[in-house]
């Protein structure tokens, strides 16, 4: 019984990502909830280390009938909060914690973070027409009724005139969030 006892043991240290307390401290995720995520990443990703490739391929499942790859590349750098060029498990789960319970605040800031594709803390017309392709790309040609060619930027122009406040050009964190909080 006693080797039984120690197999048991070993095998549920294998599940405990590495830092588990810094990542409860982190995280608004439970102990479970962390093993539970931990196990799901492994398995998919049993080096511990999701490149960017690996993320698009992951990705690209959700959305069959378009092209996912661009968007889930600003996804992923999103998602790499060190920018060293791949995903942890430590990243991964920060930012999952921030999209599903995270205040409106942080939410928001991840999001800013994700359109601010230079990470210069503005967000200009080109990045967001940038995101705005992908996501139409990502879509795919089949919604209903068809988008016209001309919809990302309408939508980009859209979003300018809410956002960009002061009409300099870009959109800072403060416009970006005191719009959205509107």
């Amino acid at each position: 019984a006693d080797s039984g006892d120690a197999e048991l043991e070993l095998s549920s240290v294998r599940h405990q990502p590495e830092g588990l307390e810094q990542l409860l401290a982190q995280t608004k995720f439970t102990k479970k909830e962390l093993q539970s995520l931990y196990r799901g990443f492994k398995n998919e990703c049993p080096s511990g280390l999701v490149d960017e490739e690996t993320f698009k391929l992951i990705y690209s499942q959700f959305f069959p009938q378009g092209d996912a790859s661009t968007y889930a590349h600003f996804l992923f750098d999103a998602f790499d909060a060190d920018r060293n060029g791949a995903l942890c498990f430590q990243d991964f789960v920060v930012g999952l914690s921030i999209l599903l319970r995270g205040t409106v605040h942080q939410k928001l800031k991840w999001a800013f973070n994700l359109y601010d594709i230079n990470k210069d803390g503005y967000i200009t017309k080109e990045e967001m027409l940038e995101i705005m392709k992908s996501i139409y790309d990502m879509m795919g040609r089949c919604t209903h009724p068809t988008l016209r060619d001309s919809a990302p930027a309408e939508h980009v122009e859209l979003f300018f005139q809410k956002m960009d406040r002061n009409g300099d050009g870009v959109v800072t964190f403060e416009e970006f969030l005191e719009t959205c909080q509107k």
